[in-house]
């Protein structure tokens, strides 16, 4: 059995380095050690471990197997050990509070940056992580506990968690150029459905809105082609690979200058909510159930104007 204790911060950061570099010499060159330093570390990281990480070739080093397990833990750990060290800076600084939000892109991208900004302005020594993810991964993340707030759409189940509207939006379709829909000031989706899509990766809650929409009207979304930001689907449907569904706040308008046309969808399901939620409100630190009213009171100005 190997002894966590036996395992040293630095040594990790140097096996790294060498993996990275792929030798020694470059390795020790880049962390100013001693080649002869260097090779005492690897060689008692290997001892620890009890076999060997690299394996010498023509052109330097190659790890193991357990080289490139390693490599992943020492990732893992030094990425750890550096937030920690950024998060007790915090507090040295005199940074009163960490907040932790996780938001679906929609809300990323449409909201969450004038509202965190104005929040910031009157509350400097808050810091806040956003982290932008699926709907889907932001409700498991309140419900494990692993951020505080988190920001997700309207037909993802989020049961134990307590919501309150945040923002509403409505969807468009993006279609470029001399495309049969444009100029239309909306169109049903099922008229969409004869053209091929740019969508979403698997996962998303918008790619869900879309294919249950289709299965109910007995059809499917012919995907031609499936990214992983709202900007990438953009430039697909400038390429001409397809039309897409995006939120309209989305839609950068030098894009609709350069040509591209927004129709609205005309389907009652095209107008979402976008949740603000929390696991436990009671919990929440001080600073976290600050940017929280923050939020809703952004969200219901939103709405009354």
């Amino acid at each position: 059995m190997i002894n966590p204790a036996h395992f040293d911060l630095q040594s990790l950061r140097v096996f790294q380095l060498v993996a990275q570099c792929g030798g020694l010499t470059q390795a020790a060159n880049k962390s100013h050690m001693t080649l002869s330093a260097l090779s005492k570390r690897i060689a008692d990281l290997e001892r620890t471990v009890g076999c060997a990480l690299f394996l010498r070739v023509r052109r330097g080093l190659e790890l193991t197997p357990a080289g490139h397990e390693l490599v992943q833990h020492a990732r893992m750990v030094l990425d750890k050990v550096n937030q920690m060290a950024g998060e007790m800076s915090d507090f040295a600084t005199g940074v009163r509070g960490h907040v932790k939000v996780w938001a679906n892109t929609s809300a990323v991208i449409q909201f969450l940056p004038h509202d965190l900004a104005s929040f910031l302005a009157s509350q400097p020594m808050i810091r806040i992580s956003l982290e932008e993810r699926l709907s889907q991964d932001v409700v498991v993340a309140l419900l494990s506990g692993e951020t505080d707030i988190g920001v997700f759409a309207d037909n993802v189940p989020a049961y134990d968690i307590r919501k309150s509207v945040y923002r509403r939006d409505r969807l468009v379709v993006l279609v470029p150029a001399g495309h049969p829909l444009a100029g239309r000031p909306e169109v049903s989706f099922d008229e969409t459905l004869e053209y091929d899509f740019v969508g979403l990766n698997q996962g998303s809650s918008l790619l869900q809105r879309l294919t249950d929409a289709a299965s109910a009207l007995d059809k499917v979304v012919r995907l031609r082609i499936q990214v992983s930001s709202f900007d990438a689907i953009c430039r697909m449907i400038e390429a001409g690979l397809g039309i897409g569904v995006l939120p309209d706040g989305a839609v950068r308008p030098e894009l609709l200058g350069a040509g591209l046309h927004a129709v609205y969808l005309s389907d009652a399901w095209a107008s979402r909510i976008l949740w603000l939620g929390v696991r436990d409100e009671a919990g929440l630190l001080p600073e976290a159930r600050t940017l929280l009213e923050h939020l809703r009171a952004a969200g219901s100005a939103s709405a009354s104007r």
